[in-house]
């Protein structure tokens, strides 16, 4: 049996800097996900920052946090929100390569001592009258002083497309039913938000012409103190926006919405 001091259940945004922050202070970590390959994925928007978020991530690199670094290495076009007004209201922006923030945030990762990856799905808590020992997954039992469950959209997940229901963490990937049980039976309230996530648009079949082009600024800011250049080639965006017909079909079918 493993035994470590902390253990963080998830690879998303939270379970990563939550992982990245106990062991640089010392801590033996684990950070335990279904799959090590998908650390750090930008499963709904590509985006990093905006209004009000924009100050959250670097508060994150304020306090020494990933997000910021990784966002910054990521990053193909960066844009301050507001920029004409005063600077409390401001909120810088990024759009990021989802592919190129993955890496980054695993490459931060990999260098961070005492972390530990541990690819499984946790399925219960062990534990030991009220207090929580560690986890198990389906292939063994990993001991902790503590467990920080940063699972996101896993919990009891389900996945909407059309009128088909899916139960799923994300698009191809099993959602932690195990885990919401038992925090379900330990008295918690277990319940889901609901996100629309855009399809993905092959950019080969987009008509660009058609569409109004967004830069981004001449000088990109970056989030972190950190950061001296950006580095990546910075790409234009293309505006569109929806039409009345689209808003009848929304309308006409509001009541299958899930």
């Amino acid at each position: 049996m493993k035994q470590f001091d902390v253990i963080v259940i998830g690879g998303g945004h939270a379970g990563c800097e939550a992982a990245a922050v106990a062991a640089r202070l010392g801590a033996h970590t684990a950070l335990v996900t279904q799959s090590r390959a998908k650390i750090g994925e930008m499963s709904c928007n590509p985006a990093i920052g905006g209004l009000g978020k924009g100050q959250l991530v670097r508060e994150i690199d304020a306090l020494d946090g990933l997000m910021g670094r990784v966002a910054d290495a990521a990053g193909i076009q960066f844009r301050v929100l507001n920029r004409s007004k005063g600077p409390a209201v401001r909120g810088p922006r990024a759009q990021a390569d989802r592919k190129l923030y993955r890496a980054a945030m695993q490459a931060a990762l990999n260098e961070t001592k005492n972390l530990a990856i541990v690819e499984a799905s946790v399925e219960d808590l062990l534990m030991e009258g009220q207090t929580i020992r560690g986890v198990v997954s389906a292939e063994s039992e990993i001991r902790a002083a503590s467990v920080v469950i940063a699972t996101g959209t896993f919990l009891g997940g389900v996945i909407h497309i059309g009128d088909e229901r899916t139960p799923a963490g994300r698009m191809g990937d099993a959602p932690s039913n195990g885990l919401s049980r038992r925090l379900r039976a330990a008295g918690f309230a277990v319940a889901r938000l609901k996100t629309g996530t855009p399809p993905r648009l092959d950019g080969r079949t987009i008509r660009w012409d058609a569409l109004e082009v967004q830069w981004g600024d001449s000088t990109p800011e970056p989030f972190s103190y950190l950061t001296t250049a950006i580095a990546n080639r910075q790409i234009a965006c293309g505006v569109t926006r929806t039409t009345p017909a689209a808003h009848r079909i929304i309308l006409d079918d509001l009541h299958r919405s899930p």
